[in-house]
């Protein structure tokens, strides 16, 4: 499998090194935590956001570091959790007077890592909150989590969060704004393709020709079932006809909707599935008020989408408009 790459092991320092090299005078690298944090930070006007979770999942949560999103993040290796010290070390670096909102993927690594460091810095005299994210229907529990998953819904999370802190709201308000997302928030996932992480120069999981994997997570892992093929019309509404009864959504609601590629889908066909899961939702009565098609949260090069929504009412549609500058330049 070729990549750019140089030796893998220094894949994703070379990778946050390259991030903060192409942006000079909002960005800043620390390469001894594997820190990606905003170059205006800590801000004592306002909470600090950080995120960590593991590497591979690019634009997450590196390029969303920035004005309105994310005040650090600090990535672990490629599907990794990032290690405790490196967590330690930048929440004791960025902490504002204002006190830390972590924010974690709900993956057992992750928990473990995100609580360690949480309990440590608290000893250290820092006021820090984490706050996990579960937006994933696909399995209620995996080899990776114990609960449901945390995936691509974790943006909608930190551009609230992001918005609110930029206004200076406290650190509890950040975590009921937080709270209040995840809980309507839903996303599940399809794979055509395994990825290949580059340690490994092999695809993580074989899937034949004709095969597809229903609700397959950002890791790789295994999700509803496997299955044959089908038109893009029968995948959206296997997505949806579980995605939907969740919440459920129901007719009547107004929702941001996101598509979000896994790396290696052509946008042209992540546009094909939003027609469809706009004239899908448009049939149940819902009303999209936000809609979002691109990458956000991926898993390497795999071939594949997740669909994502997003129950809206005044005050999340509010937090969600508001203004963002980060390297992704998407929110």
């Amino acid at each position: 499998m070729k990549k750019f790459i140089n030796d893998p092991k220094q894949f994703v320092p070379e990778m946050l090194e390259g991030i903060a090299l192409a942006n000079p005078d909002t960005l800043r690298y620390v390469p001894e935590y594997h820190l990606i944090h905003r170059a205006d930070a800590p801000n004592h006007d306002k909470v600090t956001i950080i995120q960590g979770s593991g590497s591979g999942h690019e634009p997450a949560h590196v390029m969303t570091v920035g004005r309105g999103m994310l005040d650090g993040a600090c990535p672990g290796d490629v599907f990794a959790a990032p290690p405790i010290d490196y967590i330690i070390g930048s929440t004791k670096l960025l902490a504002s007077n204002k006190g830390v909102l972590l924010l974690v993927n709900n993956y057992t690594g992750d928990r473990m890592a995100f609580e360690m460091a949480e309990e440590a810095s608290s000893a250290d005299g820092i006021t820090v909150r984490t706050l996990f994210i579960d937006d994933d229907v696909s399995v209620q529990d995996s080899t990776y989590t114990v609960g449901r998953r945390g995936v691509a819904g974790n943006f909608f999370v930190m551009k609230a969060v992001g918005a609110a802190a930029e206004t200076g709201a406290d650190l509890d308000e950040l975590v009921r704004i937080g709270e209040k997302i995840n809980s309507v928030t839903r996303t599940m996932g399809v794979a055509l393709t395994a990825c290949t992480p580059p340690a490994r120069g092999a695809p993580l999981f074989e899937l034949g020709d004709d095969e597809i994997e229903i609700g397959v997570g950002i890791h790789g892992e295994p999700g509803r079932r496997r299955a044959l093929w089908m038109p893009a019309n029968e995948i959206v509404d296997e997505l949806l006809g579980a995605i939907v009864p969740d919440l459920p959504f129901v007719s009547g609601d107004r929702v941001a909707v996101m598509v979000n590629g896994l790396g290696g889908t052509p946008i042209s066909e992540l546009y094909i599935l939003y027609g469809i899961i706009h004239k899908r939702l448009t049939e149940l009565g819902m009303t999209i008020g936000r809609n979002y098609v691109g990458e956000y949260c991926t898993s390497l090069d795999m071939a594949g989408a997740s669909i994502t929504l997003v129950r809206l009412d005044d005050e999340i549609e509010m937090l969600l408009a508001a203004p963002a500058e980060i390297a992704m330049r998407v929110f």
